[in-house]
């Protein structure tokens, strides 16, 4: 998806990568050595044109280049994109051409860590792991300035804007949130990232976040109420649990006709299971030795 100027007629470099004219290296050593040849016969005989074939050598040694695997050669004539060679070799190409080596190995690195504020307004700390490749050396040398740069400062901007449109944390675990949907999150972030970075040429792989956390002047109070959270979470699973337990208590009593109680020992029952079972301290058991409405 490639990107619209937006604001201004921007001046765009239309053009995308396509290969270079090439041949095998060895052919331009055969030339060269042919060369050779002919200027060694030509100095034992002592003819003029002697500079015809110093000539031929030079410009075939300069237009021979060797490409590794994971590069490739972006060939520029007088100023005009000619090619790139992508495929790894010895090759002669056009003689009097400028060549560019851009590397189409997937490449990495993280994000600085930013403070930004989430959808809550909270300050976060936030960072992100970038994979990405080059696509297209064409683009990528010719559209934009410094494309690694580029792509730094795009992925950043990226970033930012996810992280503002998301809560840290959703309330009770609904909607996404940058904490709790981090599939979600790093999907949009990808898209994003991927998306501005486009017109470079580039392909994004993989996005995502390596570091999340409250920014140092909130963090501990965001952690208090995290531990709120979590205890008034705890203990209304711990009254429900023990409201279940009451439950079958009485219908267990009721069904064996244990003993028979009225609605008034049965609140006192009920009262005191939920004591024992609610409560943050081992209970301490009393004995009755006396009758039950004593």
């Amino acid at each position: 998806m490639s990107s619209v100027p937006v604001g201004h007629q921007g001046a765009r470099v239309d053009i995308t990568q396509r290969p270079a004219l090439a041949l095998n290296g060895w052919f331009g050593v055969i030339v060269v050595a042919v060369c050779a040849a002919a200027i060694a016969y030509l100095v034992t005989h002592g003819t003029g044109w002697l500079w015809l074939p110093i000539l031929v050598a030079a410009l075939v040694l300069s237009a021979l280049v060797v490409v590794p695997p994971g590069q490739t050669q972006v060939v520029q004539f007088f100023g005009r994109y000619v090619g790139t060679v992508s495929r790894s070799g010895f090759w002669w190409v056009l003689p009097l051409t400028i060549r560019r080596q851009v590397s189409i190995r997937v490449r990495n690195f993280e994000t600085n860590r930013l403070k930004v504020n989430d959808a809550d307004g909270n300050p976060l700390d936030i960072s992100a792991i970038v994979v990405w490749q080059v696509a297209d050396t064409a683009r990528s040398t010719y559209a934009v300035d410094d494309y690694v740069n580029f792509v730094t400062v795009q992925a950043e901007s990226a970033l930012r804007h996810v992280a503002n449109t998301h809560p840290y944390d959703a309330a009770e675990g609904e909607g996404t949130s940058l904490r709790g949907s981090t599939d979600v999150v790093a999907g949009e972030l990808a898209a994003e990232v991927a998306q501005r970075v486009a017109v470079a040429g580039v392909e994004i792989v993989e996005v995502r976040i390596s570091h999340l956390a409250y920014a140092q002047e909130i963090a501990q109070a965001m952690l208090r109420r995290q531990q709120a959270n979590a205890v008034v979470a705890a203990r209304s699973r711990i009254v429900e649990g023990a409201v279940g337990m009451v439950e079958m208590a009485l219908a267990r009593l009721a069904e064996h006709d244990i003993v028979d109680l009225d609605e008034e020992r049965k609140a006192a029952m009920v009262s005191n299971l939920l004591v024992v079972l609610c409560g943050d301290q081992p209970p301490s058991p009393v004995v009755n030795a006396g009758s039950l409405y004593s």
